[in-house]
Parts: structure tokens; C-alpha cells; sequence
């Protein structure tokens, strides 16, 4: 972990309501792995007076890049950074997504703005056949860059099935004869909770990064709860953002 001056690069409005921030962070950008995040001070007075948590999207030689939608003052005010502007970034924080198992086909289960790691992501699976489910509002919330064999879905049938992402994978699955599955998923707690069951239920292992607000990001403030299946509870920040879908309960 380090806290690091990082320099912004540029900040890209890439959509309607979706921006990628691009930052020079040489420590953060050579320890960081797939499904880690970073807790960013998006101003440099007290207001906000917390640091929000982004999943890294990307990392690029030295560069490390965040996307990230409108929701707040916080992602308002990062929204509107310059070119050369210091940021005060703490990560790489959290446990990544665990690339080591032997599988035959990868399947990346994304939801809006849960697309976030899934590039960094698709370029750390080497030697694996990736099948990207990309579920969005509508196509204005499509961001698809660095991702591949991508299938659509959206809310309002815009672009893609007609329908949520996990109708879409249930639907792909049915008709092909996949062997060797793991399921890598982000994006809301509800698509994170149908995708969990659908994982359980067809005996298909599966990581799930969990969204949640989290104050410190390493586990000092103990803000950041979740339930597990042995009847205790760990912390998403330090012990995850990504758990197996078998140890949480959503």
C-alpha cells in the first residue's frame, strides 16, 4: 500500500455520465493486481471529507486508470480535474480477483459501472477463452474499451438482449456447451445477488467484488462489514473487495 501525489493525466468524458481518469502513479501502478482499488482524496480541501474507493480499470506502464460515473459531489468534483493536477491516491488496497486456477473459459459478468476492473482484468487471464456479459441501463451507459467477446444486454433493449445481464448469461449458457467454467462478476449488490444464486445453483465457481463505501480502505475504521457464510463477518475493504460467492452472504 502506498500513499502516493499522483498527477493527473487526463480525465476523458467517455459517455454521457462516465468519465476515465487517467493518473501517473509509479508505486501504485507496479504492485497492483486485477480487482484491487484505490481510496482517492478527490480534493485537496476537507470537503469531501472522505476518500472515495475506485476499482483500478486499467494500469499502463507507469499510469493507472479509473471509471467512474456521476453520483455525488465527490465524483462531480473529479470529474472536473486538469491536466497536471495532484491527486492524493492510497492503494493498491484490498485482495484481487484469483487468476491462478485452472479453467477452460472465463465468463466476466459486468453491471454498469461494475465493468470498472474487468480491463485490467481481461489482460492478466493469458491462455484463457473470455466471454465478456456486459449488462447496462441503455447504450449511453456502455463503455466497452479493452474488453472482448463482449455480449450486451440493456434494461430497455437499446442495445443487445432485451433484459438484465443475468437473464443474458442464463440464456447463453443454455445454448452452448461450455466446460471448465469460472464466473468473475461486479457491478450492484442485486445483479451480484442473482448471479450468486445462478453460480450455486449450476455448480460453477464464482468471485464476486462487492460495491460498498469504505472511509479508510485498509481496515482500521471497521466500516465496511459483510456476513459470512460460517456465521461471521469480514471486512470488504481488507478482506476483500472480492470474496467467493460460496463465503458471503449479500
Amino acid at each position: 500500500m502506498h500513499i502516493e501525489k499522483t498527477i493527473v493525466q487526463f480525465v476523458e468524458k467517455v459517455k454521457p455520465n462516465i468519465f476515465l481518469l487517467k493518473v501517473l502513479a509509479k508505486n501504485i501502478s507496479s504492485k497492483a493486481t486485477a480487482g484491487q482499488f484505490c481510496n482517492i482524496k478527490v480534493s485537496e480541501t476537507d470537503f469531501p471529507l472522505l476518500r472515495r474507493p475506485f476499482s483500478i480499470h486499467n494500469i499502463e506502464n507507469e499510469s493507472v486508470y479509473f471509471l467512474f460515473d456521476i453520483h455525488g459531489e465527490g465524483t462531480k468534483i473529479l470529474s472536473n480535474k486538469k491536466v497536471g493536477d495532484k491527486i492524493d491516491i492510497i492503494g493498491p488496497l484490498g485482495n484481487g480477483f484469483n487468476i491462478d486456477d485452472n479453467y477452460e473459459t472465463i465468463f466476466l459478468v459486468a453491471g454498469g459501472i461494475g465493468v470498472a476492473p474487468f480491463p485490467f482484468l481481461t489482460k492478466s487471464l493469458t491462455n484463457k477463452k473470455i466471454i465478456t456479459f456486459y449488462g447496462a441501463r441503455n447504450k449511453d451507459y456502455i463503455y466497452d474499451k479493452n474488453l472482448i467477446n463482449v455480449k450486451y444486454s440493456t434494461d430497455d433493449g437499446s442495445y443487445g438482449f432485451h433484459g438484465n445481464v443475468i437473464e443474458l448469461l442464463e440464456k447463453e449458457i443454455g445454448k452452448n456447451d461450455f466446460h471448465n467454467i469460472k464466473i468473475y462478476g461486479c457491478g450492484p449488490t442485486p445483479m451480484l445477488k442473482a448471479l450468486q444464486k445462478f453460480s450455486l445453483e449450476n455448480k460453477i465457481d464464482c468471485e464476486l467484488s462487492v460495491e460498498s463505501a469504505m472511509a479508510c480502505g485498509f481496515g482500521i475504521c471497521q466500516g465496511c462489514p459483510i456476513e459470512t457464510t460460517d456465521n461471521s463477518y469480514k471486512l470488504i475493504c481488507k478482506d476483500g473487495p472480492v470474496f467467493n460467492s460460496k463465503e458471503i452472504i449479500l
